[in-house]
């Protein structure tokens, strides 16, 4: 059962979105070649901790790290440690933060210097997708909305849908109730209401979606070495549309969310 969260609360998530965002902006910009991953992991966590925030992921079910990066094959949950960024990676950038007992998530996937026409390719529909997704995000639509507009968009490309990771719902715990898959059936799944928040998260793969889990039990890749991108935005359902919790509130003075 997904939660309804109060304008107060929102409030809450929207300064811990935007602290996530603010700290990928700045981990984007540090992202060159040669940097080690581990020192964006040490950045991120600077950042989070100096706005006032905690890192979300540290500690998460044993999670050794304040930040996921995930490096070409790699579709999520990455550990940074020694390797170094090279010119034409992509790279996943995945972060999250509690503010007051309220969590924001997002991630994004960036190039490293100049990139294959293929690999840009991809991260402009995973995002694209994840727009579509968002766009899905009105009272009366449903959970099983979402993940068809993300499957339509990355098969119409020719790009195919990671099954064992989904989004969820966000709040007062980082992964909350419902799983919002990127796949199925429109018109399933739970009914969206006002004030339910979700982490929506397309990850695509340019060949088959099958993935595994390396040896340190977190790094998931491509089965068949193809490339993965991820992006995540954390959006409330509002009776006026979604609200990308990381930005300002988009309608007009007076429209209530609820």
């Amino acid at each position: 059962m997904s939660v309804q969260r109060s304008w107060d609360e929102l409030q809450k998530m929207h300064r811990a979105c935007r602290i996530v965002v603010d700290t990928l902006d700045a981990l984007e910009a540090a992202a060159r070649p040669g940097v080690k991953t581990k020192d964006l992991d040490k950045l991120a966590r600077q950042r989070i901790e100096a706005a006032g925030a905690r890192p979300a992921f540290l500690g998460y079910r044993g999670y050794p790290a304040t930040l996921c990066v995930a490096i070409n094959d790699e579709v999520v949950h990455g550990i940074p440690g020694e390797r170094r960024l090279r010119e034409g990676d992509i790279v996943g950038l995945d972060l999250g933060c509690s503010v007051d007992g309220f969590f924001g998530d997002a991630a994004r996937t960036v190039a490293i210097g100049p990139v294959s026409a293929e690999a840009a390719r991809l991260m402009r529909v995973t995002r694209e997708a994840l727009l579509q997704a968002v766009a899905q995000c009105h009272p009366g639509k449903r959970v099983g909305d979402i993940g068809h507009a993300v499957q339509r968009h990355a098969e119409a490309h020719g790009y195919s849908v990671v099954r064992e990771f989904v989004g969820h719902g966000i709040g007062t715990s980082l992964h909350e109730e419902p799983q919002v898959p990127n796949y199925g059936p429109p018109g399933r799944r739970e009914r969206l209401v006002p004030g339910m928040v979700l982490a929506i998260e397309p990850m695509l793969n340019a060949g088959k979606p099958d993935v595994r889990v390396l040896d340190d039990g977190w790094t998931a890749v491509t089965v068949d070495g193809s490339l993965s991108a991820h992006f995540e935005f954390s959006v409330a359902v509002t009776q006026a549309g979604p609200w990308i919790l990381s930005e300002p509130y988009p309608y007009a003075r007076g429209v209530k969310y609820a």
